[in-house]
């Protein structure tokens, strides 16, 4: 489905010029949201045993087996624009979430490609405890917007509360998208993200994981030897990096695990998806209580 031109046509309808729409256009991202008990053919299946290419073993972390979490046929869910899934075989999530959550080293996370074609058998299970309850899923689609589109008259914050960097950031929002709020509703309106989802694929990363990446990216830079930061200028030149590194990089998936604690997920750079080197794909782990 054109998505996008689907998008154009109704915001062309409520008198919203061509070139405005263009500029939001680049800004929307659509999600796909996996969804237990839906009709239709399924595209996934939550827990249950994976498949996995004959000869490979179990994920493991270098000692215990991995949970298995979810797989999705990747043919089988929605094209989206400006997500490079493979377009077709297996994307297969592991995680151990209680272990990934004291551990940044992403050894207890693991997401499987298994190309289409591939010789594939249903893996014993190493432990019980790693297979969870079986259930399919099927999938919606629904819009997501970068954070510094808002647009709740609620949390709308004091023009001198803002960074110098978000003040003209909103000055650009103000002066390309002066019915920015209008567009926005309508991107809610035609994608409704409506229900208790088992998970959502693609999309924007949290703000939070940008935000510790940018800040390991200039640490690293610095470093380096690349470039240096005064302390006074580090907040402005974080909030510069989060920017830039929030068109590099997207959500791979974000899931509930078994778990109410806890949710779990992936994050990677949107060339390394359209490679499928999705080995690159970094886990998040966040702890709800």
């Amino acid at each position: 489905m054109d998505y996008q031109g689907r998008y154009r046509r109704a915001a062309l309808e409520t008198g919203i010029p061509d070139d405005e729409i263009s500029v939001f256009t680049r800004h929307l991202r659509l999600s796909i949201r996996l969804i237990g008990g839906s009709r239709g053919s399924p595209v996934g299946r939550f827990g249950g045993l994976p498949r996995l290419p004959v000869g490979m073993d179990w994920p493991s972390e270098g000692v215990g087996p991995l949970p298995f979490i979810f797989s999705v046929d990747c043919a089988a869910l929605p094209r989206v624009d400006g997500f490079d899934l493979p377009a077709d075989g297996e994307l297969l999530f592991f995680l151990d979430h209680e272990q990934d959550h004291l551990d940044d080293t992403g050894r207890y996370a693991r997401v499987v490609y298994v190309k289409d074609g591939t010789d594939t058998a249903v893996a014993d299970p190493p432990d019980s405890e790693v297979v969870g309850e079986q259930y399919d899923v099927g999938a919606t689609v629904c819009a997501e917007l970068p954070p510094w589109f808002e647009t709740d008259e609620d949390e709308d914050e004091d023009e001198d509360d803002l960074s110098p960097f978000q003040q003209q950031l909103a000055r650009d929002l103000e002066r390309d998208m002066p019915h920015l709020g209008e567009l926005c509703a309508l991107a809610r309106d035609l994608w409704r993200d409506e229900g208790l989802a088992s998970a959502y694929i693609g999309g924007y990363a949290d703000d939070d994981v940008i935000t510790s990446i940018a800040e390991q990216t200039l640490a690293g830079r610095e470093k380096a030897g690349e470039i240096t930061i005064p302390m006074a200028q580090w907040y402005s030149h974080v909030e510069k990096e989060k920017h830039r590194l929030t068109g590099e990089w997207m959500s791979l998936a974000r899931f509930r695990v078994p778990d109410e604690f806890y949710s779990g997920g992936f994050v990677i750079r949107h060339d390394d998806l359209a490679a499928a080197r999705v080995d690159k794909a970094l886990p998040v782990t966040e702890f709800s209580e």
